[in-house]
This record gives structure tokens, C-alpha cells and sequence, in this order.
């Protein structure tokens, strides 16, 4: 499996992961509105969104360099 592979597989998990604790606290927010604060779900969202928005933004850079270092391997792997 390549590296580009990988990454994207492990991008995928660790969305679904936030997407799914995002999903149970804008639940728990609804179904609990005289525990939270009144500004609870923007909070949420704002948390979960920069969370989930910055691990992409990392994931598309570590997705350069994993493709970059597949081209290396098969290069190197062609010299032999």
C-alpha cells in the first residue's frame, strides 16, 4: 500500500472520528439545553469546524510529501 494510501485512510478515520464527536455534543447541546450555555452549539461548531478544517489543511500537505516520497521510492526502486 502506498503512502498516499495510508494517509488518505487515516485522514478518513480521524474525520469520521471528529465528525462523530461533533455530531454527540450538538446532540447533547439539543437534548440538554439547561446544561449548556446558550451559546453551546456556535461554540461547537466553531471548535469542531477549525478542528476538522486544520487536520485537512495538514493532511493535504502531508498528502504532497507522501506522494512525493512514492515518486522517490519508485525511482529509486527502478535504478536497482
Amino acid at each position: 500500500m502506498s503512502k498516499k494510501t495510508r494517509l488518505i485512510a487515516t485522514m478518513v478515520i480521524i474525520e469520521v472520528v471528529l465528525a462523530g464527536i461533533w455530531w454527540y455534543l450538538a446532540r447533547f447541546g439539543m437534548t440538554n439545553p439547561g446544561r449548556v450555555t446558550p451559546d453551546f452549539q456556535a461554540v461547537v461548531g466553531q471548535t469542531m469546524g477549525m478542528a476538522m478544517g486544520g487536520l485537512l489543511g495538514i493532511g493535504f500537505i502531508l498528502f504532497l510529501v507522501a506522494a512525493r516520497n512514492d515518486r522517490k521510492a519508485a525511482q529509486d526502486k527502478t535504478r536497482l
